[in-house]
């Protein structure tokens, strides 16, 4: 099932490379709510959810962009709520960034078991693999493989190219692993990269704390005097085991951990929980985000030719009599014989195609086909009850079609077929007007989509 948090919590930081003093506060959220950022220092609090397809840049962590909202370094977040398998959350920010804390997902993993965890009324997505999916850069050498499991596991290989750090592996072999094995494993820099921040104008609220620096060069009088200034310190040193001053590391392979952490949290922008192994070799926020683009592209996709199944032999939702109570609808213009399910954001309806249709007379002669608009019309009728719904008096009210587009029909319909009717919103439901994705299903098979709006207005 899903679960949400079962109270706000707040934590209290500063950006990364913002530097900015930053406000984040986890809240809990409905069903199906998914992974929102909401940024409250800006008019209107406007909302950008955690989704690959707003991915504006990979520099130096995740950042994300919708109609100007940016939304940088968020994969430490993300990453705390996959790994403690929590789906639905909105996550408040009064600045672009999440807190750094102490450069990992530690703190954030802490607040929300203090906030405690909460099943919810509706099962999760989750999308099982069954045919291996891959994701390479070709300049970089990247590339991240994805392959059935019955966990969802996560495998990174690292190679920095370094002396100080090789070549590292490391492995989450289920998600209850995450908190002990993966969570406090800190973000990293090498000294090169490191002094470009710098120039840039970066890490600003970089510290010791936060960020572990592999000095992988040696560092000059001039460089030296310039991370102090930025560290806010008085003596800097080099230890034995190459990092900067006297942090001490959680684990020999804290880098490739952290990297694992960063594909966790860059992989939540799929959008659904994810049922197999994923290899990540040399792995960074651009592979990531290119393989979740693609992932997320390939399960919609599947989704959308994907059957639903139904118990035919339970009793439905409502029956036809309760149907004609709602729609204006009569024979020989009522399409649809069941209701199965209803929400406030989706409903299923169910039509026996037999060989007495009126339209079969003539449509066609000898070879008897349900035409295609009125499988569009089954569906509208069947959309229809969902609209019906919001109103008291549904009795009272006719639906009218306001616009038909992206109509495909895929397979004929004939008589002795079952078709099943799937239509769910594609924006809430205002003033009457009803927006609806809608698909037909019979033996098996898609059979028609349509995307369709409409409206309800009362009688006169």
């Amino acid at each position: 099932m899903q679960h949400t948090i079962a109270r706000e919590v707040t934590l209290k930081g500063v950006g990364l490379h913002t530097g900015k003093e930053v406000t984040l506060k986890f809240i809990p959220a409905p069903e199906d709510h998914g992974y929102v950022f909401q940024r409250i220092d800006l008019p209107e609090s406007p909302l950008v959810p955690a989704d690959a397809q707003y991915v504006e840049n990979t520099q130096r962590g995740t950042n994300l962009n919708k109609e100007g909202v940016h939304i940088n370094t968020s994969e430490h977040v993300l990453s705390a709520l996959v790994g403690l398998e929590i789906d639905n959350v909105l996550i408040q920010l009064d600045a672009p960034e999440p807190p750094i804390m102490d450069g990992s997902a530690k703190f954030f993993v802490e607040a929300l078991e203090s906030a405690g965890l909460v099943e919810q009324q509706k099962p999760r997505y989750e999308y099982v693999v069954k045919e291996v999916f891959t994701c390479k850069d070709e300049e970089t050498g990247s590339e991240i493989t994805l392959i059935p499991s019955d966990t969802y596991q996560v495998c990174t290989m690292v190679d920095f190219g370094t002396k100080i750090l090789g070549t590292q592996n490391a492995s989450l072999n289920d998600l209850s692993e995450f908190k002990s094995e993966i969570a406090n494993a800190r973000t990293f820099s090498f000294l090169h990269e490191l002094e470009t921040l710098l120039d840039h104008g970066l890490i600003k609220g970089g510290d010791l704390n936060n960020a572990i620096v592999y000095v992988d060069k040696e560092i000059s009088h001039s460089t030296m005097e310039k991370l102090k200034k930025a560290f806010n310190k008085k003596e800097l040193s080099v230890k034995p085991n190459g990092i900067l001053d006297n942090l001490t590391l959680h684990y020999p392979n804290e880098a490739a951990r952290h990297k694992l952490l960063d594909v966790i949290g860059d992989l939540a922008l799929v959008g659904v929980r994810i049922r197999g192994k994923v290899i990540a070799n040399k792995p960074g926020h651009y592979i990531n985000t290119l393989f979740a683009k693609k992932l997320s592209k390939l399960i919609k996709e599947d989704k959308r030719k994907a059957v639903p199944q139904y118990d035919l032999n339970l009793p439905p939702l409502m029956d036809i009599h309760q149907i004609m109570d709602m729609l204006p609808h009569r024979p020989p213009f009522l399409f649809i014989d069941r209701i199965l399910e209803l929400s406030d954001s989706h409903v299923v309806g169910m039509k026996n195609v037999t060989m007495n249709e009126d339209f079969f007379v003539g449509h066609f002669p000898g070879a008897p086909v349900m035409p295609g608009v009125l499988q569009i019309e089954a569906m509208a009728q069947t959309g229809g009850i969902l609209v019906l719904s919001t109103v008291p008096d549904p009795e009272n009210y006719l639906t009218y079609f306001m616009k038909i587009d992206n109509v495909r029909f895929k397979h004929k319909v004939l008589p002795g077929d079952t078709l099943i009717f799937h239509c769910s919103l594609i924006t809430p439901i205002r003033r009457g007007i009803c927006h609806m994705q809608a698909y037909a299903y019979a033996n098996g098979k898609m059979v028609c989509e349509a995307e369709m709006m409409a409206q309800i207005a009362k009688k006169n």
